[in-house]
Formats: C-alpha cells, sequence, structure tokens
C-alpha cells in the first residue's frame, strides 16, 4: 500500500519592488527550498512590466531585477551557482550581453551558465534565471 507524500509549502520570495509581471503571468521571483534558492527568469521589466526598450538597459535591469530578488533572500550574486540566459537573437546580442555581465558577477570562480537562444520571450529579448545556495 502506497502512501500519498505530502510536499512543503512553497517558501516564496519576493523583492520589496515587485514588478506586475509577478501577478500578471501568475509565478513567484523565487522559491527558498531548504538551502537553494530557484529563481524565476528574470527580464527587464520596468515596475510596469513593460520592457526597456533599448536592448542594453533591457540586460541590465534584469541583472538589477536578479540581484533585487536575491538581496529579497539575503543573498548575492556570490551566491549564484547556476544561470541559464534566454535570447532572442544570440549572434546580434551576445557581445552587449557578455559586456555588461562581465561588469554584473565579479570574480572568478564564476556560476556555471547555459545560454539559449529563443525566439519568444513576451515582449522582452533577454531573460536571466539563476540558482543560488544559501549560506548556512
Amino acid at each position: 500500500m502506497s502512501q500519498a507524500v505530502k510536499s512543503p509549502k512553497r517558501d516564496a520570495v519576493f523583492p520589496a519592488d515587485r514588478h506586475a509581471l509577478y501577478d500578471l503571468h501568475q509565478y513567484s521571483a523565487a522559491i527558498r527550498s531548504g538551502d537553494m534558492l530557484f529563481v524565476s527568469g528574470q527580464v527587464g521589466s520596468r515596475a510596469d512590466g513593460s520592457p526597456e526598450p533599448v536592448f542594453a538597459d533591457q540586460v541590465r535591469r534584469a541583472f538589477a531585477n536578479l540581484k533585487a530578488v536575491l538581496a529579497a533572500a539575503g543573498l548575492s550574486f556570490d551566491d549564484v551557482v547556476d544561470v541559464t540566459s534566454f535570447h532572442t537573437d544570440p549572434e546580434k546580442q551576445f557581445e552587449t550581453m557578455l559586456a555588461i555581465r562581465a561588469e554584473e558577477i565579479g570574480e572568478a570562480p564564476y556560476p556555471t551558465w547555459t545560454a539559449v537562444g529563443v525566439t519568444w520571450l513576451a515582449g522582452f529579448d533577454f531573460e536571466i534565471k539563476a540558482i543560488a545556495r544559501i549560506p548556512e
């Protein structure tokens, strides 16, 4: 006879100045599970959920949104162990993204990173998601 396994309640994390997309698309900014923080994809959205029109500004805003979520959990980019980024036109965008990324991620050793080319990001051109380890 099998027993149903209850899953623990999700421990959601949101930044203080959360943008409109969380409610509009019904997702949490991050979920804390044990000593890990799973951060949803962050885009270059303004507070009202609209995208920054200039690609470089969109990437900077996406990193700022990611940092705000990490900070809400008491973490920084130094705690990030894995990153996935999504790009609507990697060939044209990658050089700009790499320059901004170099400013944002700090010193080596770097987190793992997977970049994925996609055809659609709901009006955005760049998205970044991360997994962080919560220090003891």
